[in-house]
């Protein structure tokens, strides 16, 4: 578990403020609302993020994934991926990953319990390997069979080559028809800049700007999923068209994709 700090911003707590939620401080509410006053869409971009994820697993499940894994989770933020794939499968299993103490709390608290089929890891995403091996992930997903692993707002977070060792390192611990649903945040020309530097400036983690043809490779190696990659807003996992137009000042990029075999 990550040491709690109520001075130092969280990125999750960040989000659930700009997701419109109750659970962060003041340091949190405060980083927020500079990145609004620099970008006053990034709202907007975090709530397309989670209706792409909500979107994302519904497609997976309905494919006949029944078991999902859920890296830096953050906090619980309806709809929740062990909602959308149980609305399709009510027996699916979801196992989610954070090590942020706050996090963890919420989500055993308001998640985990008896029959639901829902796990939390206190583990660090940035150690996949780790993660993979560790006891509590075999008790609750059988790797073996296809999962379904979710890796949203987490990329942008680190440097393209580590981005691209991070998705190859946890595609090789899944089976063959396993899916990878990966989406980041950028930034576009000077608002993109700013809210990048303010981010840095204040937040908890170093904050990267991966360009389009960055975020493609970081699917090297699987097979994407139609439409291919796009914005959240405009793309629907398993449609033919591609969504492609720009969005001044930021956009949620966001793809599918399928471990071969």
């Amino acid at each position: 578990m990550a040491e709690f700090n109520a001075n130092v911003p969280s990125i999750a707590r960040v989000y659930d403020y700009l997701l419109g939620g109750k659970d962060n401080f003041a340091v949190d509410r405060e980083l927020a609302e500079k990145l609004i006053s620099i970008y006053p869409r990034v709202a907007e971009m975090m709530s397309a993020n989670r209706k792409f994820v909500a979107k994302a697993v519904t497609w997976a499940a309905n494919q006949g994934i029944n078991q999902f894994i859920d890296l830096g989770a953050g906090l619980p933020t309806s709809p929740n991926t062990h909602e959308m794939a149980q609305a399709v499968i009510p027996s699916a299993r979801v196992f989610y990953v954070d090590n942020d103490p706050v996090v963890l709390a919420h989500l055993n608290a308001l998640l985990v319990k008896p029959g639901s089929g829902v796990a939390v890891l206190d583990g660090d995403v940035w150690q996949p390997k780790a993660i993979m091996s560790h006891p509590s992930v075999a008790r609750h997903v059988d790797l073996t069979r296809p999962v379904c692993a979710i890796m949203a707002m987490l990329l942008h977070f680190i440097d393209a080559p580590a981005a691209r060792v991070l998705v190859r390192d946890y595609s090789a611990a899944l089976a063959p028809g396993s899916f990878l649903v990966i989406t980041i945040g950028r930034g576009e020309d000077e608002v993109g800049d700013r809210t990048l530097s303010t981010y840095n400036s204040q937040g908890p983690s170093g904050l990267r700007n991966h360009s389009p043809a960055e975020f493609a490779e970081f699917f090297t190696g699987l097979d994407i999923v139609p439409p291919g990659l796009g914005q959240a807003q405009e793309h629907r996992p398993g449609w033919p068209e591609m969504p492609c137009s720009p969005q001044r000042g930021g956009q949620v990029l966001v793809g599918i994709g399928r471990v071969p075999g």
